[in-house]
């Protein structure tokens, strides 16, 4: 039922965002770089942002979201959002009919979007370009996606192989280029990738403007990414002080995921294990995970140079909850709301080398407007609690409750 509502108001936004001006109306705005707005009105033309502040136009839809806290739209720097149960409760695999997935995977954007999540970057799959073409064109409601398309591996090829499949990446229409630099923690994080394939995969990224994410659990891994002028570091859990010094030196931006995957994995158990390398051992792993990337979260917190984006690494149960990231690193890794509030708006949004279309408030800015019931800088559980979904101008999701919605009738 929430998702057919999801739907509808994802038509009703195509409505919206007509020829007639959007107004918002503001008590408590947070503009995304740390500043906070009181009493204004957000005026909206098309998909972008023109004016905050001032009179309220002639003949303008209103939304008044005076009782909410506005913000702009939230960005995951990691999530999967193919990645899903199927119809059998089990975390999916080869032989699924497509048709089923299908739905599956647009359930994920419609509760992503839902959530407050305007923007996020899917790292690993082919499919995500037609996902994210589909929602471009606006015929399936989700959030803004950026994809890597298929990851590059130490099994890729020699240095020279790997530039070759960079080019060809970026011919295929991938977004940037996902590079596993590492074991997974279930495997203990050891570097597998070398400097050489490093060096050669992100260097010939940064030469054809693409950027890299680099998955790195390691203190080795990391090192070698940074040097290579890889541009994020994903997950990082044993990464140590002199790294983290290393990646501020270099502004290599550092993704950690301390709140969302793991316990995913831990809360659904069942549908993963006996899969792959989800095996009793991997599990008891990941148990011991959440405690060592929550305390390597609080170490990088200490340098105070260190770009901290925000990914959550969402895989199958966990999409539509990507708030709980901003949850754990405020009440459990002792982040500044603030600060993370920042971290899930424009500087991730500078890390996409979006920052000057989304993740602020600001005239010229994507149309890109979430309203939370509370305030996540005072009570970090109001992240949960979006009720006002705008992308680009578009309303996906309207449960304010008072909220003057003038749409036109038809």
């Amino acid at each position: 039922m929430r998702l057919l509502l999801i739907f509808a108001l994802a038509a009703a936004g195509l409505l919206a965002a007509q020829d007639r001006p959007i107004v918002i109306k503001t008590a408590t705005a947070l503009d995304g770089h740390g500043k906070i707005l009181r009493n204004t009105i957000i005026v909206i033309e098309g998909s972008k942002i023109v004016r905050v502040g001032g009179a309220a136009p002639a003949g303008a839809i209103v939304y008044d979201l005076a009782q909410f806290t506005v913000s702009p739209g939230w960005i995951d720097t990691h999530s999967h959002i193919g990645y899903h149960f199927d119809n059998n409760g089990r975390n999916s695999e080869r032989g699924e009919p497509q048709t089923q997935a299908d739905w599956h995977i647009a359930e994920n954007a419609a509760v992503t979007l839902s959530a407050g999540f305007t923007t996020i970057q899917s790292p690993g799959q082919n499919s995500d370009k037609d996902l994210r073409d589909a929602i471009a064109r606006g015929v399936l409601p989700g959030p803004r996606i950026l994809t890597s398309l298929q990851p590059l591996t130490e099994t890729s090829g020699d240095p020279a192989k790997l530039r070759e499949l960079v080019r060809e990446r970026k011919q295929q229409g991938a977004d940037f280029i996902k590079i596993f630099a590492s074991k997974s923690i279930r495997e203990g994080g050891a570097q597998t990738m070398t400097d050489d394939q490093l060096q050669a995969a992100c260097g010939e990224a940064k030469s054809l403007g693409l950027r890299t994410i680099v998955h790195a659990h390691s203190a080795e891994s990391a090192k070698a990414a940074t040097l290579a002028g890889c541009t994020s570091i994903e997950h990082g859990a044993y990464v140590t002080d002199e790294v983290f010094d290393l990646m501020a030196q270099h502004g290599t931006y550092y993704d950690p995921n301390i709140g969302l995957v793991l316990q995913n994995y831990l809360e659904n158990k069942p549908k993963f294990l006996g899969q792959g390398n989800y095996n009793e051992e991997g599990f008891a792993f990941m148990e011991k995970g959440v405690e060592i990337t929550r305390e390597t979260f609080k170490r990088a917190l200490k340098h105070g140079n260190l770009k901290i984006i925000y990914g959550t690494d969402a895989v199958a149960g966990a999409h539509g909850q990507n708030y709980r990231e901003f949850i754990a690193r405020v009440r459990e890794g002792g982040q500044d709301p603030m600060g993370a509030l920042i971290s899930v708006t424009s500087l991730s949004a500078e890390s996409l080398h979006m920052g000057d279309q989304i993740g602020s408030i600001a005239p010229g800015m994507q149309a890109d407007i979430v309203a939370f019931d509370g305030n996540p800088i005072q009570d970090p559980l109001a992240a949960a609690r979006a009720v006002f979904v705008m992308k680009g101008g578009k309303v996906f999701e309207n449960l304010a409750h008072g909220a003057k919605d003038k749409l036109p009738q038809h």
